[in-house]
């Protein structure tokens, strides 16, 4: 008698890996500003103004609100051991790790797919002056290893480290032995240190099947939408007179 021996059901796919997110603390901070003066000036002129300035102020709204969400709160950057998701003013890029080809910072932080293509990352804008006060706080931390001060580390906790995505240790794992007597790490901005993360992860991930894909890119019509309807009735009604 034989025994048939069935084959084990096909198991689902495992959850994708969390995200991390990056924002710019500034942006939001200076974005929730602008956005409560706009408010607060152009509801005043709907409700006090006459003839067409209450058009005049609602049209103007409907375009400044739209821009200065896209340049303030909307930019973020998503990190997972899969992929890099890049939310900019007006598009949002997903490039999965084996489509990177480099992750550059200079006067601003960019990525460049295989293919040649650049995409700025606007949540992670770079500080000429919080470089140079990295700078001195590297030098004296040098200075300071000398008379046994230095095997603490000198990255920051926070986002850095991208909580342990990739697997490698002592590099992308969730944060560096303190008193173990190593060499110090360098002492970096928090968006050089950010791209450093980010580069770790790249080189870990890269050939990865899980991160492997096409480059998708989609342009955010929810913001050019509204800004451009508020360009176009806010020109009619100077045209008008």
């Amino acid at each position: 008698m034989t025994t048939e021996h069935e084959s084990p059901a096909p198991q689902p796919p495992g959850p994708e890996s969390h995200d991390r997110v990056r924002r710019s603390s500034g942006g939001i901070v200076g974005g929730v500003l602008l956005l409560a003066i706009i408010l607060w000036l152009g509801f005043d002129a709907m409700f006090t103004g006459a003839g067409r300035t209450p058009w005049l102020a609602l049209a103007g709204m409907i375009l400044a609100v739209p821009l200065v969400v896209a340049f303030t709160l909307r930019p973020a950057v998503y990190v997972n051991a899969d992929r890099l998701r890049i939310r900019n003013p007006f598009r949002v890029i997903t490039l999965p790790w084996g489509q990177v080809g480099a992750l550059r910072s200079g006067y601003s932080n960019e990525v460049v797919a295989k293919s040649g293509a650049k995409y700025q990352l606007w949540a992670v804008p770079v500080s000429l002056r919080a470089r140079k006060r990295a700078a001195r706080q590297e030098a004296r931390a040098v200075a300071a290893g000398e008379s046994g001060f230095g095997g603490g580390g000198g990255r920051s906790g926070g986002f850095g480290r991208l909580g342990g995505l990739g697997g490698r240790s002592g590099g992308l794992g969730g944060g560096t032995a303190g008193g173990g007597g190593g060499a110090s790490e360098p002492i970096r901005a928090q968006a050089d240190q950010f791209m450093t993360d980010l580069r770790e992860l790249q080189e870990t991930r890269e050939n990865a099947a899980a991160a492997q894909g096409e480059v998708r890119v989609r342009w955010a019509y929810e913001i050019a939408g509204p800004a451009l309807a508020g360009a176009v009735v806010l020109a009619i009604l100077l045209a008008v007179g």
